[in-house]
């Protein structure tokens, strides 16, 4: 039997929960027409405790690759069969892919975050620092730390941030308070502060006027933050270009195409735009 269109069809996704409002499917959707691959893009709303048998109908299904977004991005680890040095590093996978039959975890988050900024600035020898203290933070030092810049980390908990520090070579660990005392060039932020809401982690006056802003809050596009950071000369970069270079990395595993970037972004905002 010659197999259908759909038969040869690579099925990819997303596992999250609550599904909410996610721009995944119109960026990868956007790619696989641009590169004429024949894929298509599922989102599978997942609560925490189905996960294993999501990983387990993704097996079955032959899916070829999934993104892991919240709150899964630890708890999949032992679903999989391997994960690579990255994912283990930095304590995280946000990418599936299935290579001879196996399911290899990885993270693509960090070169988002690097790929995002070096749009502004390069970062060897550049002094950084981060807030927070998350999955998403320790995504961010590594791939700081990886390109060559001195990280420091300020975050509510300063257990958490210490921890973070030791675990990923950050130099310093400390409380939000502490940024106006610390010399920086590179500010990412990867709280939660100004999700959906417009608020900032920290008061515009301890912002640098030379520095370079990250929020990785992508809704609303130009978040409290950035806003201030302007205001103060600093240059800025939406949560946007993290995200998209994410996900341009993760088609590159599985399809060894160069992503179209500019086609993923232009998805991105038209999604933002109905929304």
């Amino acid at each position: 039997m010659t197999p259908t269109d759909d038969e040869k069809m690579t099925l990819c996704g997303i596992v999250l929960h609550p599904a909410g409002h996610t721009r995944s499917p119109a960026m990868h959707t956007a790619a696989y027409s641009a590169l004429g691959l024949n894929a298509r893009y599922e989102v599978f709303d997942v609560p925490p405790q189905e996960l294993a048998a999501a990983i387990a109908q993704a097996r079955a299904r032959g899916v070829r690759q999934l993104a892991v977004s919240l709150p899964h991005k630890e708890t999949v680890i032992p679903h999989l069969d391997r994960i690579d040095d990255t994912a283990r590093a930095i304590g995280a996978v946000n990418t599936v892919t299935r290579r001879d039959g196996a399911l290899e975890g990885s993270n693509t988050d960090w070169l988002g975050a690097v790929r995002a900024l070096e749009r502004e600035t390069p970062l060897a020898g550049r002094h950084a620092v981060v807030l927070g203290a998350g999955g998403s933070a320790r995504a961010v030092v590594y791939g700081l730390h990886r390109r060559g810049a001195t990280v420091t980390v300020l975050n509510r908990s300063i257990s958490r941030a210490e921890t973070l520090a030791r675990d990923l070579g950050a130099r310093r660990a400390g409380p939000l308070a502490a940024l106006a005392d610390v010399p920086h060039d590179v500010l990412v932020n990867t709280t939660s502060v100004g999700l959906r809401s417009d608020a900032s982690p920290i008061p515009a006056d301890v912002i640098r006027p030379e520095s370079v802003v990250m929020d990785a809050v992508y809704d609303p596009e130009i978040t409290r933050l950035l806003r201030d950071a302007q205001l103060r000369g600093a240059r800025t970069i939406p949560g946007k270009w993290m995200l998209v270079y994410q996900a341009a990395a993760q088609l590159e595993l599985w399809s060894d195409r160069e992503a179209p970037v500019a086609v993923m972004a232009e998805a991105f905002d038209d999604v933002g735009t109905r929304a």
